[in-house]
């Protein structure tokens, strides 16, 4: 252990643990990233959590906080130290008559689930899957798929932020605003969310019905009920085969009748599937031929009007088995822009450039299926708005996410093509990133004009952690301005080379801290603002 950091512990109180461990192995979900940070802590109580944070203050550290780290990014790598709140996951409350829940910051979403069930309670909305943190999927504004529910963090009333000072501090849409709309969607920059108060909903079973359609059919009912005939509706595109699956489902008080199932959707369809996408690393051509092998596995459908239904547990189905290791690059588009982004890109895939009007060079590049297609709609919530949310703010919004398998961690060759004209396509018809996500061409000023209150986020930013104890190399190329010199924040850490991982594929990740310098805000007076102030009523920040 450094030896700067024992010094420091000899000088506080001792009877609060520091759960640190050294030659911790950190890898994102998808092992595309790997890192290796100098402790990986796990606190159990709020009191562990703010000695954290201040001995990292003292011993001029960054802290990264990390969850199932499915973002496939770097968001999460650091060489630093890396804080995981899996032991800081109770439910503190729950009030029966409004269905307010009040719960540790770092409880999975699975477990969550389960426990609220307890109480004949539910979360009104899910995305795909429920591996995440509570607070590390409204962070980086995780959604479902239905035009009657926006992103997660619209069930958020209010949360508590422990602060790089190692004051924790309410905020919600009445207290400390600023703070609460910057923290919505924060992307771990702004301190650690430790307690988070949730509005439920009574547990609800899900009926749903899946079925095979041709493309053409999907894009005629786009404005006629296709998106709010039931509650939940997600598409599943295949594009060589001009297809696709159309999900629907509505709460029901019907009794659990579970989805049918072959040889094919267990261990060797899985496995089947798997080796084929190996296979087509090296021989791309086949791609266009497993679409139909797709459908058989994972749907069961061989011609159009095929379908199946079910009634599950309404967290159950709402999941989906990501199935392997892959890239995810998912936009946000207006709704109404959707059958032209579903046209063009279909038209791009098939080689026709007159329609599709993207300037990328096709030859070659043959992807992976199915594309995703999903719909929120955050315009009807009377809330604030997160200043980072990348909804659409008058209407609802469509999502597609171009997933590209990673078959035993062997990366595909046609990513790097494919990303750029999706993207390309994406920001012409007015399209934002999915933060967790793998975009690459997206500039800091594209991000500005995506984007009108960034100029807010970066204020609160600053304001509550101007050392840049929560700041990485992600946020600096993506969202802070431009630093040269000694404008970079004393304890940034900025990334120092990335190299292949010789085990587990993706690449291995280091990081470095600026050599220190003293701060036009130091320290010591810059984290001791509210040492006065009692943390749960500070005004933190003045609304604006």
């Amino acid at each position: 252990m450094d030896q700067q950091l024992r010094w420091e512990l000899s000088q506080i109180d001792g009877t609060v643990p520091f759960r640190a461990s050294e030659n911790h192995r950190h890898h994102t979900w998808a092992k595309t990233y790997h890192s290796f940070p100098e402790l990986y802590i796990q606190p159990y109580t709020s009191e562990e959590i703010r000695k954290i944070v201040n001995l990292a203050r003292r011993c001029r550290r960054r802290l990264v906080i990390v969850g199932c780290g499915h973002s496939p990014s770097d968001l999460t790598c650091t060489s630093s130290w890396m804080v995981n709140l899996d032991h800081y996951n109770k439910i503190l409350k729950v009030d029966r008559d409004s269905k307010v829940v009040v719960m540790q910051a770092g409880i999975r979403l699975y477990d969550l689930i389960s426990q609220l069930s307890g109480y004949d309670l539910a979360m009104p909305n899910l995305g795909s899957i429920d591996n995440q943190s509570i607070a590390g999927a409204f962070a980086t504004a995780t959604h479902g798929s239905s035009t009657r529910h926006g992103i997660l963090s619209q069930s958020v009333l209010s949360l508590k932020i422990m602060l790089a000072n190692g004051h924790e501090v309410i905020c919600s849409s009445e207290q400390n605003k600023d703070l609460f709309r910057a923290a919505l969607v924060s992307l771990g920059a702004l301190g650690i969310i430790t307690e988070v108060t949730f509005q439920a909903m009574p547990v609800f079973s899900l009926q749903w019905s899946q079925s095979l359609h041709p493309l053409k059919e999907i894009i005629a009912e786009w404005e006629h009920g296709l998106w709010t005939e039931t509650e939940f509706t997600r598409i599943w595109w295949l594009p060589y085969k001009q297809k696709a699956v159309k999900w629907r489902g509505d709460k029901t008080d019907r009794d659990i009748c579970p989805p049918p199932s072959n040889r094919w959707t267990g261990a060797l369809g899985f496995h089947t599937y798997h080796i084929l996408l190996y296979i087509s690393t090296w021989f791309p051509g086949i791609l266009p031929f497993l679409e139909s092998f797709v459908l058989n596995v994972q749907y069961g459908f061989k011609h159009d009007g095929d379908h199946t239904s079910a009634v599950q547990g309404g967290q159950a189905g709402l999941l989906m088995n990501c199935l392997y290791s892959q890239f995810v690059n998912e936009w946000a588009i207006p709704l109404e822009k959707g059958p032209e982004a579903l046209t063009r890109l279909s038209a791009w895939l098939l080689g026709d450039d007159e329609q599709a009007r993207i300037p990328y060079d096709l030859d070659g590049i043959y992807v992976h299926a199915p594309i995703e297609v999903r719909v929120t709609d955050t315009s009807t919530n009377p809330g604030p708005r997160p200043y980072l949310d990348n909804t659409v703010p008058d209407g609802p919004t469509l999502y597609l996410n171009a997933t590209l398998y990673r078959p035993y961690n062997t990366d595909p060759p046609c990513r790097k093509r494919y990303y750029e004209a999706f993207e390309w396509l994406m920001k012409e018809l007015g399209g934002r990133p999915h933060w967790a996500k793998n975009f690459s061409t997206v500039t800091k000023e594209e991000f500005r004009i995506m984007y009108p209150h960034m100029d807010d986020w970066l204020r609160v930013r600053s304001e509550v952690d101007p050392d840049g104890v929560f700041v990485g190399d992600w946020h600096r190329r993506h969202l802070l301005p431009d630093a040269e010199g000694t404008t970079i924040l004393p304890l940034e850490e900025r990334m120092a080379k990335t190299e292949p991982a010789k085990t587990g594929g993706g690449l291995n990740w280091f990081g470095q801290l600026p050599v220190k310098f003293v701060s036009p805000h130091s320290s010591e007076e810059s984290f001791d603002m509210l040492h006065e102030v009692e943390a749960e009523k500070s005004g933190v920040l003045h609304d604006r």
